[in-house]
């Protein structure tokens, strides 16, 4: 059986190779070292540039990998290891990492189904950004092309978004990342169809923080150990 070290071990790669797909459906290309991920370039809005892979990660394996030209630039400590105060860095949010079981036979979700085209993508990002199109073109058709990745949104009986997810099959987990909902509905909507989705046989992993994490446990998650995102002034 599968300790929870190494099922943490396991979800944050899974994190980092969906940090990965993010950006190279934004055109850069990272690079995973023995104990880091990190990105030449900065990274897509609201992506990391680095991503710590093990509890002994340094600041030497993340920094002079990324670009530190302009105020910016993050890490996600995944382990909550570090401090980076005297590297010019301020912390940004603390979470959590989180799991649950491998779905045995996930039941249909009536309204769920994965994205498929650019237009619906687009679709799905406008929903998830509430509305904000700058924001919403984070999400690139490139991604739909990504091996790794599955999109899924709920819809409503006229058609209307009414929340979705990013599932991210790596690291033999399934990572569950970017759930929203709209109109009001309760986040255990989201929950219950980004699990549907989850492939049979693989433990479910993430991270959440505040209300957000209170929903996560709600639906049936466990907490694995905390992670830190700093942010360069």
């Amino acid at each position: 059986m599968i300790t929870e070290a190494e099922l943490l071990a396991h979800a944050v790669r899974n994190n980092a190779d969906w940090c990965a797909a993010m950006c190279r459906a934004h055109g850069l290309t990272g690079t995973f070292g023995p104990r880091a991920w990190t990105s030449p370039r900065r990274a897509p809005l609201y992506y990391p540039d680095a991503v710590t892979l093990t509890e002994d990660a340094t600041a030497a394996d993340l920094l002079p990998g990324i670009d530190r030209t302009a105020p910016g630039a993050s890490v996600k400590d995944s382990h909550a290891r570090l401090d980076l105060t005297a590297e010019g860095f301020r912390l940004l949010f603390e979470a959590q990492w989180i799991h649950r079981p491998a779905p045995v036979s996930p039941l249909p979700a009536e309204g769920w189904r994965p994205v498929r085209t650019a237009d619906d993508l687009a679709a799905w990002a406008l929903a998830w950004s509430g509305g904000d199109a700058d924001e919403a073109a984070l999400f690139r058709p490139a991604l739909l092309a990504d091996p790794t990745t599955t999109i899924v949104a709920g819809h409503a009986a006229d058609g209307r978004i009414l929340g979705g997810a990013v599932l991210t099959e790596s690291a033999g987990v399934t990572g569950i990342s970017n759930l929203f909902t709209t109109d009001g509905v309760p986040a255990s909507y989201a929950w219950t169809g980004a699990l549907a989705h989850a492939a049979p046989g693989l433990p479910v992993v993430g991270y959440e923080s505040g209300e957000d994490l209170d929903a996560a446990l709600a639906a049936g998650f466990g907490t694995l150990g905390p992670l830190r995102v700093w942010l360069a002034r």
